[in-house]
């Protein structure tokens, strides 16, 4: 008798609050109470993430430059098992990655800019 009493009470003390918050006029997420949360949001992004991407392109870009400054190429050795080419690459003239990069992807043969 008491557990369905409390199961009545609090079935009507929700579905009010769900009509409550649910109505665009009346409670606590109407349409215009969000100016506030937009606002926020606006300031967070524009004053705390726009800037904090900056920092770290900067000190990434500071870190690669500092790498480069001392960073030697490894002599290559042709071990047999590397750079097999089993087929051509559909792309170029077969022999080139996709993404190559002359100063550090060695061909077959070897560097192609030996210096």
């Amino acid at each position: 008798m008491i557990l369905s009493r409390l199961s009545g009470v609090f079935a009507r003390s929700v579905n009010a609050n769900c009509r409550r918050y649910a109505s665009s006029t009346g409670g606590g997420s109407g349409a215009a109470n969000h100016g506030g949360s937009m606002k926020t949001w606006r300031n967070l992004t524009y004053f705390v993430a726009f800037p904090s991407i900056v920092v770290c392109m900067i000190n990434s870009y500071l870190k690669e430059k500092e790498h480069m400054e001392h960073f030697e190429r490894p002599e290559f050795k042709p071990y047999e098992y590397m750079y097999i080419r089993t087929k051509k690459f559909p792309w170029g003239d077969g022999n080139h990655t996709l993404f190559h990069n002359k100063k550090l992807n060695a061909l077959p043969d070897g560097y192609e800019d030996d210096d």
